[in-house]
This record gives C-alpha cells, sequence and structure tokens, in this order.
C-alpha cells in the first residue's frame, strides 16, 4: 500500500492519499486545500484517483474537494447527512474566514459497511458522528489502519461544539466503532500525528 500523509491549509489539515501498488489506483481522503499539492503527490507516484472520499464535510476537510474532482474526473462520496454541509460550504468558508469557491457536487453517498475498493486495498465505511452528524471513518483491516477523520485525535477527540455536534454520540461512537478493532491498528486522524487504538484506550483521557 502507498500511503501519503499531507498536512495542508491554514487548519493543518491530514490529507491521506491511499494508493494500490498494483493497479495505481488511488482514493484521496479530506481534500482540506492545496489541490495542486495533492496533484503533484499523486503524480510522484503515478497514481490514478478512482475515488475521493470526505470523513465530514466541514470547510478544512472538503475546500479541494471540487477543483480535485474536476481534475480527476473521479466520484467524490461522503455520508448523506454530510451533503447539506458540501453544499453550504461557501458559508462555512466565510465563518471561517476561508476564500469561499463553489461547492463540488457528491456523486454518491455512503452508509455503514459499504467497501470502497481501490485495487486491492479494501477500505470498510464505520459510522462515527458525533463531530458532526454523518461523520464515518475508513478501516482497512488487510492494512491495520483506520482512517478516522475528526473522531479520534492522540490524545484527545473532536470539538462537539460545532452544528451538529454530540458529544455523548462521538464518545459512544469511538467506543463501538474504533475501540473494537484491533489493539494494533494504526489511527490516522483528521489533524495531528498518528496513534494506534490500543495506546487511546489505554491513555486518552476522555475514557
Amino acid at each position: 500500500m502507498i500511503l501519503e500523509k499531507l498536512e495542508i491549509g491554514p487548519f493543518m489539515v491530514n490529507c491521506y492519499i491511499v494508493g494500490d501498488e498494483d493497479s495505481k489506483e488511488a482514493v484521496v481522503i479530506d481534500p482540506g486545500s492545496e489541490g495542486d499539492t495533492i496533484l503533484m503527490t499523486l503524480a510522484k507516484h503515478n497514481l490514478k484517483v478512482t475515488s475521493i472520499i470526505l470523513t465530514h464535510a466541514h470547510i478544512d476537510h472538503i475546500n479541494a474537494a471540487k477543483a480535485l474532482r474536476e481534475s480527476t474526473q473521479a466520484p467524490l462520496m461522503c455520508h448523506k447527512d454530510e451533503v447539506k454541509y458540501v453544499t453550504t460550504s461557501p458559508a462555512q468558508a466565510l465563518m471561517f474566514g476561508i476564500r469561499p469557491t463553489l461547492p463540488p457536487k457528491v456523486d454518491k453517498t455512503l452508509k455503514e459497511g459499504v467497501v470502497v475498493n481501490v485495487g486491492k486495498i479494501t477500505l470498510r465505511v464505520l459510522l462515527t458522528p458525533g463531530h458532526s452528524p454523518g461523520g464515518i471513518s475508513l478501516h482497512a483491516a488487510e492494512q491495520k489502519v483506520v482512517f478516522c477523520g475528526d473522531a479520534l485525535f492522540a490524545g484527545s477527540i473532536g470539538r462537539t461544539d460545532l452544528i451538529g455536534g454530540d458529544y455523548d454520540l462521538l464518545i459512544r461512537s469511538i467506543q463501538e466503532k474504533i475501540f473494537t478493532l484491533p489493539d494494533e491498528t494504526r489511527v490516522c486522524p483528521g489533524h495531528g500525528p498518528d496513534t494506534s487504538v490500543g495506546f487511546e484506550k489505554k491513555h486518552n483521557p476522555f475514557f
């Protein structure tokens, strides 16, 4: 598996490029900004984007989605409960002092248990709301990695004071969907350093 983590934009969002070494197919997870940087990284590995996935639709995670979709012609995917936030992304941008762009089109909605194939890599959708109503995580079981957006961080959890946030729901999502994965599973969050399921179960102060 090819895995590139790009820390991009004013909010230092982690955008992930996951590629299959044999087929050269790739998925881009959370293209928050710097579309040119994402495209250059794809070109470096000679990867073809077959899907673009949003773990959730807060502006810091989606602001390059439209440009990336138009450049690659890859379908944009998120949970159905996030679509309304995609369509209102220009208003979100203004709220946070970011230059607004036209919202991208969502081509496909994802739900719990759906599998997205990237060559031989399979990413299974886990519904992990709480930071946002339709927040999802993506679990690559064979590679022992989970991409969890802003649900769980190293030593912390996602904020729940934004529209649609729910603290109790977020705690339950993490406990039931992420902490039930094998302890050695690598956790790739939406901001900050990687961690592991086992480490967070033992040391995260919110649990």
